[in-house]
């Protein structure tokens, strides 16, 4: 009797529907992470209602593991910058760039100063900034890392180390902001969608930091799937996803990134920040 119960069960485990697997996703922790489980949590009972599946939110501590949770299939979809996103691509063949922010395909960094230094606002990036102490985000950050250091390389001809002081990783948006802001680093870059969000708070004091320069645009945050998603959860699943993520309009999902709206993103449109991160050796 035991055995025919067992073989029962085992049978209908075998034909438990695909759809009752949980689909996961994550996103890179670009400020500190009470606030990432606010804008996510919310993110994922919709994508749950909308997709049929159980979908679950999985915090992660750094861009990097990010970027390892996507390569280990413990999440399958993910929110991420333009350089963690060709990063993570480029370890899970197959995998695509779904939909990106509107606002993240002309995309900007801000380079803030203490107002000790006497650095205003201009056109490009000056020279007084030599010998000055600088923070980065994350090492992994697109808007916090790789574009502003292209463009202190193409104004400098020389690696940040030389012109700088001191150059610092804060590990996130807000953390960089914090450090200006208190003195603690003297200049620092920064998304300048944090910077807008914090300043609309009322958490940042422009009379000790202030923006002195602000980067072209470029491609950033996007949502990258990976390729065997349809293998597992259904034949479309893929595009279901995307198109779920193409038709939230709801306010209170679209302030929580915040985004006006999601359109579409392909692997391509990402080319220019994968060409940027070899010629300053952060890929291959």
């Amino acid at each position: 009797m035991n055995k025919r119960l067992a073989s029962a069960i085992f049978g209908a485990l075998m034909v438990l529907p695909v759809s009752a697997q949980t689909f996961t996703f994550t996103a890179i922790p670009d400020q500190d992470e009470s606030k990432l489980r606010t804008r996510f949590e919310q993110v994922a009972t919709h994508l749950s209602d909308q997709l049929g599946v159980d979908v679950k939110f999985v915090p992660v501590k750094s861009y990097a593991a990010a970027i390892t949770a996507f390569r280990n299939d413990e999440v399958q979809l993910a929110w991420f910058g333009g350089l963690s996103g060709v990063q993570a691509r480029a370890r899970v063949p197959g995998s695509v760039a779904i939909a990106q922010g509107y606002e993240d395909q002309f995309f900007k960094s801000y380079f803030i100063a203490h107002q000790s230094t006497g650095l205003t606002s201009g056109d490009s990036l000056s020279d007084a900034l030599k010998g000055k102490t600088f923070t980065f985000g994350s090492k992994g950050s697109t808007s916090g890392r790789l574009m502003p250091e292209f463009y202190l390389r193409e104004q400098f001809q020389q690696a940040p180390n030389k012109t700088f002081k001191k150059v610092g990783f804060s590990g996130d948006h807000s953390r960089t902001i914090a450090l200006v802001q208190a003195g603690s680093y003297q200049v620092g870059a920064v998304n300048y969608k944090v910077w807008e969000s914090e300043l609309a708070a009322g958490k940042i004091d422009t009379d000790k930091v202030s923006v002195i320069w602000e980067t072209p645009t470029y491609p950033d945050y996007h949502w990258t799937i990976r390729g065997d998603v349809d293998q597992r959860f259904g034949d479309g699943f893929t595009q279901k996803v995307t198109d779920t993520l193409l038709n939230m309009k709801q306010p209170q999902l679209l302030n929580a990134f915040p985004r006006s709206s999601f359109v579409p993103a392909s692997n391509d449109d990402y080319g220019p920040i994968k060409a940027t991160a070899k010629s300053i050796g952060l890929m291959d």
